[in-house]
């Protein structure tokens, strides 16, 4: 059986999510009638029907359409970032992608240009700052090369090393009724409102308030955030709360919020994540340093070692 060539692939992929040759065509930046006989090749050439036409107004995927649909998205995707990687190891300038949250790996990005600045044939590291649960996507299609992970994001098919583990803190206004208390628990937090990202999933919305079944029915909705520098004025000003980790509250000590500790909250865990397989020597060498890294900070990172004010 004649395989199918990428370019039938990429054009029916493009018909058979606009289910319109018309829109496909504009899409593809090429003429219908060519596109149509295309699809009919490919239809020929696997010995199987991928368009119901019985509706003369619409077009549709029969049974086998939808399986190609699905199994040629898988394809092209590993082409495009195959592409990608071999683009970027060919370049004349070498780099080294890594992709993370705004604020999540400030102080492990600096630690490692530094170490390997000086290293022979080095690459240049970039960082991409990309969105919430942006990051696996950008390894998968090949944009970026390492992705810099946390709680609760960790369900996912990349290869992945244990950076840091750590406790959280509640972040309370000054005046808070819970502020005069020197150490919190999750039972503590039910019924507040919780600051929180447009999409979040309820998973993430559960953890992010530490009640793993979720607030009470009824508890106040807190209000959208879309980074933390906004979630920290909206706490400030009596809007909300929120749990974080440790390492957010050492960074972000200011005199109109409070921090106490939740030694029961569920920890929060960062990663360092890869294109499972064998890494590229720089992609190791970069998980090594990071590592390093990891372990002369475990120390500072133990939730009982913090100052109560921050």
């Amino acid at each position: 059986m004649a395989e199918p060539e990428i370019r039938e692939l990429r054009y029916f992929r493009a018909v058979a999510e606009d289910l319109n040759i018309t829109r496909a065509s504009e899409r593809l930046g090429i003429a219908q009638p060519p596109l149509s006989r295309a699809m009919r090749a490919l239809e020929s050439r696997l010995g199987v029907a991928l368009f119901d036409r019985s509706d003369p107004r619409r077009i549709g995927l029969t049974e086998a359409g939808e399986t190609l649909l699905k199994e040629s998205a898988q394809v092209l995707d590993a082409l495009d970032a195959a592409v990608r990687r071999t683009q970027r190891a060919g370049s004349a300038t070498k780099t080294l992608v890594v992709t993370a949250k705004p604020g999540v790996a400030t102080d492990l990005l600096n630690y490692v240009v530094n170490e390997l600045r000086d290293v022979p044939g080095a690459p240049e590291i970039r960082f991409d700052v990309t969105g919430l649960g942006e990051q696996v996507e950008r390894i998968t299609d090949g944009r970026a090369d390492l992705a810099i992970l946390g709680s609760p994001y960790l369900d996912n098919p990349l290869a992945q090393e244990v950076l840091l583990t750590e406790g959280r803190m509640a972040v309370l206004p000054v005046g808070h009724e819970l502020a005069d208390r020197e150490v919190l628990g999750i039972d503590d937090l039910r019924d507040l409102p919780f600051a929180h990202r447009p999409g979040a999933s309820v998973a993430s919305r559960n953890y992010w308030s530490g009640q793993p079944d979720g607030q009470p029915a009824g508890t106040p909705t807190g209000p959208l955030v879309n980074d933390t520098a906004q979630m920290l004025e909206v706490i400030a000003l009596g809007q909300a709360v929120a749990l974080l980790p440790v390492s957010f509250a050492l960074r972000n000590a200011r005199p109109d919020l409070v921090y106490r500790p939740v030694p029961d909250a569920e920890p929060h865990t960062m990663v360092v994540a890869w294109k499972p397989g064998n890494p590229s020597p720089w992609v190791a060498r970069y998980i090594e340093t990071a590592k390093r890294w990891s372990q002369e900070n475990a120390d500072a990172s133990r939730g009982n070692e913090l100052p109560l004010e921050l």
